[in-house]
């Protein structure tokens, strides 16, 4: 607002004629609309309260981080739109506040805000009541003065979700350095001693053929045993190392929505004895996708196995491909019990589960391979709602763009 208006429009309230007050309302209509204008260009979140934690404005900025209606939310208190917020924690120190934050709703996001209160200092009023006794009635206003006086807060909102995601990819970095280290150790400790049980195990088999019928079947079984066993070990041990160790991907042209049929049908069996509905919305004019078939029916493997997992008998899996500017997209929604927010914030850390015999890898192994494709990966859930996980894969490379003539500028 323009400097001194409103000094000035103060000043005059007493001598201000009918025929000048509409003048003034439109002005200041004016006025309050290029700052609105401005503060909505600002990209930054402003959310303004009063002592009350009421709120009084917020720009659109503000609006769209929270998911948030403008016209409905003036006069609500801010801690019941945007749950998980202690407001009178955050406002009691009578200071300026600054915190991060995670929210998941419209988009999972991290969040800067800072919290400063909303002073007006008052210069002297004057009051136009009742003159003073013995003075004459123009000199007899009362000057009454008071000090700072707190009226509500301003919070200004910053999204770090890039800066964030950059850290925490540098940490994963720093784990998948060290499980890389570890699973060269287990290689190695392991898989010395399962070739020598295997070797010892041929020899035990060899001699096995020189003992009776009853003897000979009798130890066979118990040989067989220790095969499987040792068998399913280096599986194991194998199937660790390819996780944290993963193979560069073998692109060739694919279909996606085959690549999605062969993973349903493989639990086929799983499915229709639980009474499990999987609906299929393949989308046909999808674009062939450079691709590992191999490791992205892996991934769909275990994204899948974790639906199947997640919800009871006659429970419903909808898988729907669809396609945008760039991307393919792959969305599995399941009818389980869903996530809560503080689970779901850990579900892409090493070894972390909520299963009983769960290895929690299944999940890192899909966000590893889809990366590995230049895709991303979301997921979105709340407790006892199911849970959504999509897969972007793209199929236009836009890793670098030609610029028009002229469009860069040469240096001075």
């Amino acid at each position: 607002m323009k400097a001194g208006f409103l000094e000035k429009l103060i000043e005059r309230l007493g001598r201000i004629g009918p025929e000048e007050v509409q003048n003034y309302f439109l002005r200041l209509a004016q006025e309050k609309g290029f700052l609105e204008t401005v503060f909505n260009a600002i990209q930054e979140g402003i959310i303004v309260t009063d002592s009350k934690g009421r709120i009084t404005y917020l720009n659109e900025a503000a609006c769209g981080l929270f998911g948030l209606e403008g016209d409905d939310v003036i006069g609500k208190r801010l801690d019941e739109r945007i749950r998980g917020l202690d407001w009178e924690s955050l406002t009691k120190s009578g200071g300026p506040v600054s915190h991060d934050m995670e929210i998941f709703y419209p988009q999972n996001r991290f969040i800067n805000f800072y919290i400063v209160p909303l002073m007006i200092e008052p210069r002297e009023a004057v009051a136009v009541a009742t003159p003073l006794r013995g003075v004459p009635e123009e000199t007899g206003r009362r000057p009454v003065a008071t000090g700072a006086e707190e009226v509500g807060h301003v919070m200004i909102l910053r999204d770090i979700t890039a800066s964030r995601r950059t850290a925490q990819q540098a940490i994963e970095s720093e784990r998948f350095n060290a499980l890389t280290l570890l699973a060269a150790g287990v290689a190695h400790e392991i898989g010395n001693p399962l070739n020598s049980l295997h070797i010892h195990l041929q020899l035990m088999e060899r001699s096995v053929q020189n003992l009776s019928d009853g003897a000979k079947t009798e130890l066979q079984q118990s040989i067989d045993i220790a095969r499987s066993e040792v068998n399913r070990l280096d599986s194991i041990v194998t199937q660790f190392l390819r996780a944290i160790r993963p193979s560069r991907p073998q692109l060739r042209p694919e279909n996606i929505n085959t690549i999605v049929e062969e993973a349903v049908r493989f639990f086929m069996p799983e499915i229709q004895d639980r009474d499990i509905v999987v609906e299929q919305e393949l989308r046909s004019d999808l674009p062939l996708l450079q691709l590992d078939r191999d490791q992205m029916k892996q991934a769909f493997y275990n994204v899948i196995k974790n639906s199947l997992e997640a919800m009871k008998r006659r429970g419903t899996l909808r898988i729907r491909t669809d396609r945008d500017d760039t991307h393919v997209l792959i969305t599995f929604v399941d009818s389980g019990g869903g996530m809560s927010a503080e689970n779901l914030s850990r579900v892409f850390e090493p070894y972390f589960t909520t299963k009983p015999s769960g290895t929690g890898l299944g999940l890192l192994i899909v966000r590893r391979i889809v990366r590995e494709h230049g895709g991303e990966l979301s997921i979105e859930s709340g407790q006892d709602k199911g849970l959504t996980l999509m897969i972007r894969l793209p199929y236009i490379d836009k890793r670098m763009r030609m610029l028009e003539a002229g469009e860069a500028k040469p240096p001075n």
